[in-house]
């Protein structure tokens, strides 16, 4: 029996060894691929695609390989399969401490042995990470960290690490000293290499970025400062400092210098405390607490983002601060990773309740190739910022000469038009419905004129630093003459209809006159002055970069397109309508001047708003991110011409008009011939030389 007992300690002490040793060789290798950024973790494991049909749509799954729990899912996309989600996993809280406890690798080793052989009594089960942790190494977390470094990356185990440090965050973070945000750094790193980045996407849950983000604040900010600076993480994709500070410190700034994807120059991320802001503390120490992550903008998903295919990239480091809750404002100097010249930017803050970038709470104060500078508001909620490629501006040569010239050609044109107008304005008025058409003639002209000197100022302002006041101004002024126009020719189609339903009673001039002025500058008045009542006091009223309507964010652009493309409808419809009616009799002789003078009202409705419907429609075509440089131009010729179109099709092509500058032109002729006679007579030569 002696003997028996001896053997079976002999065997669980052989196999114990043999377990060790190969834990120990595994661990190791790992560890070697792991020490530096030039070694990348591995990335997982993909068991093989589905096989059979692929129709569109369709989906299937597929086990993880061997030692990982979950399952791939594939999607049917162009007929082949396509990943798309992934949980495969090998980590659980059993293996997180199974190195630290002796018992669990010997139960492994001889899972068919019962410990009581030994009289060993068996650890209770870890039933939760903070257990675990509280067991093993509650003063640095650092048992934990071998388990996370030998772990292959695949997008289960992000998803597991990222539920860990959150679990730590809510459960441990009661006393946060140094050791164990080194520790919490360098788990956080280990899913932050550039080549894991790209198994993010295939999670399932698309909070989990941002919950990394907010578990990292919410544990920092439960960090203990020193009395001195303190640099306190300095991972590869991951680092923290900290300063103590109170109402006597000077402005006091933080400097973060980090590598993106080994390039040999860091990126620059620095945040500065202003002077006033400071100077709100109160005399006893406090402190700020800085963080940096150079790679964590590419995997932040924004929730309820529209165009979720097209996201907004971060174009910077994401620096995260943890400041008195005093402080309200702060400084910020983004190096750009996309240095071109096109690569505009746009200072944010990240919204840790809504899950989404928010321009509101930053200005840009300046926007260099290289480097941008921020003035951002410090909440609760708004403790991350980094800049963001703006929508794509298209800066082309062959645009800009397409404006330029266009716009010179327009305004030329509308001047033009109107001095044709004051021309012939005697000749062609003889009857009150040829009256208002050539008053909404001339207010359309204005109003695209005024529109267009409008556009160019804030076109060149775009080009400076920007006034957000001014901008503002801008922006309203080009919103309200461009609805004019469209409001302006809104009344003509009225007054079509007016000219053929209204048959014995005539309205007076000057009512006529008044309903006009009000559809033609009081309802584009009361559009654009509720819509900048309504989005300005948010800084939702423009774009950023760009003195026009907002859409990313309040969607004001829609109240310039919305009245817009409704009038285009209710133009054509009443071009419509008189193309049936005028096919009919019963508009007697007695009318057909006026008739006549309608027939060239809808002619010149049914040329001119198409046109000024497709110029916009493009435009709002060019709002699109990603849209072609074709659309670009074709909205920039529709809309740098608009003014020659209404020159030909609203005044050239009318003969009435063409017939009255005939007549002026002889009577100016004429008038010359008998001043010309008269000069050259006896008579006018005598009374010459008495004078």
């Amino acid at each position: 029996m002696k003997s028996q007992a001896t053997m079976i300690c002999c065997l669980i002490l052989f196999l114990a060894t043999e377990y060790s040793h190969s834990r120990f060789h595994i661990r190791t290798k790992d560890g070697d691929k792991l020490q530096g950024p030039e070694r990348k973790p591995k990335t997982g494991r993909i068991q093989g695609k589905c096989h059979g049909p692929c129709s569109p749509s369709s989906n299937c799954s597929q086990p993880c390989a061997q030692h990982f729990h979950g399952e791939i899912g594939f999607i049917c996309n162009g007929n082949k399969w396509q990943k798309s989600t992934e949980t495969c996993t090998s980590l659980s809280v059993e293996t997180l401490f199974m190195d630290s406890n002796s018992a669990s690798r010997l139960s492994v080793a001889a899972p068919s042995i019962t410990l009581h052989i030994l009289d060993y009594q068996a650890p209770e089960p870890i039933r939760s990470v903070a257990q675990g942790i509280q067991k093993n190494c509650p003063l640095d977390y650092a048992c934990i960290i071998n388990a996370v470094k030998s772990s292959e990356a695949t997008s289960g185990n992000i998803a597991f690490i990222v539920e860990l440090l959150k679990n730590i965050s809510t459960d441990l973070s009661d006393n946060v000293t140094r050791e164990k945000m080194k520790s919490y750094g360098k788990v956080a790193n280990h899913i932050l290499d550039p080549a894991v980045i790209p198994n993010w996407a295939f999670i399932p849950d698309k909070n989990v970025s941002s919950d990394l983000l907010q578990s990292v604040n919410w544990f920092a900010r439960q960090l203990h400062i020193q009395n001195e600076p303190e640099h306190i993480v300095d991972e590869f994709f991951i680092q923290t400092k900290g300063f103590p500070i109170n109402s006597n410190t000077s402005e006091r700034s933080l400097s973060f210098s980090m590598n993106l994807n080994n390039t040999v120059e860091g990126i620059l991320g620095i945040i500065e405390i202003p002077r006033q802001e400071l100077q709100k503390l109160p005399p006893n120490a406090s402190q700020a607490v800085g963080i940096a992550f150079p790679t964590l903008g590419a995997v932040l998903k924004e929730a309820h983002l529209e165009n979720a295919h097209l996201p907004r990239l971060v174009n910077g480091l994401v620096l995260s601060v943890i400041l008195p809750e005093r402080l309200e404002q702060i400084l910020f100097t983004f190096e750009k990773i996309n240095k071109s010249k096109n690569a505009r930017a746009q200072c944010v803050g990240w919204h840790s309740r809504k899950r989404r970038w928010d321009e509101n709470v930053c200005e840009t104060t300046l926007d260099t190739k290289h480097r941008v500078k921020c003035r951002c508001n410090y909440t609760n909620v708004m403790m991350s910022f980094s800049i963001l490629m703006s929508p794509i501006s298209v800066d082309n040569k062959v645009l800009d000469y397409i404006t330029c010239v266009g716009l010179s050609i327009s305004i030329l044109s509308l001047i033009l038009c109107l001095i044709i107008e004051a021309t012939v304005w005697s000749h062609v008025v003889m009857t009150d419905i040829s009256y208002m058409r050539h008053v909404c003639i001339v207010n359309i002209a204005v109003s695209l004129l005024t529109a267009n000197v409008w556009f160019i100022l804030g076109s060149n302002f775009n080009k400076k630093a920007q006034d957000y006041n001014w901008c503002v101004a801008v922006t309203f002024f080009s919103h309200f003459f461009y609805l004019c126009l469209f409001f302006w020719m809104l009344f003509k189609a009225l007054l079509i209809i007016y000219g053929l339903l209204v048959v014995f009673r005539r309205m007076m001039k000057s009512r006529m006159l008044a309903i006009g002025f009000a559809v033609g500058y009081g309802c584009p008045l009361v559009i654009a002055a509720a819509t900048v009542a309504i989005t300005a006091p948010g800084k939702g009223y423009v774009r950023h970069g760009a003195c026009w309507l907002n859409w990313d964010d309040t969607k004001a652009l829609l109240a310039f397109a919305i009245p817009a493309l409704v009038i285009v409808a209710v133009n054509l419809v009443v071009v419509f309508v008189v193309a049936v009616n005028t096919q009919r009799p019963s508009i007697g002789s007695s009318k057909s001047q006026d008739v006549a003078i309608i027939l060239r009202i809808s002619k010149n409705v049914a040329i001119l708003t198409p046109l000024l419907g497709l110029t916009w429609g493009f435009g709002i075509a060019t709002l699109i991110e990603g849209t072609s440089l074709i659309f670009h131009i074709i909205f920039a010729l529709l809309n740098a011409f608009q003014g020659l179109f209404i020159l030909l099709f609203g005044t050239i092509m009318d003969h009435k008009i063409r017939d009255a500058l005939r007549m002026r032109m002889s009577s100016l002729k004429g008038q010359s011939r008998v001043v010309e006679n008269a000069s050259l007579s006896p008579t006018y030569g005598s009374k010459l030389m008495n004078h």
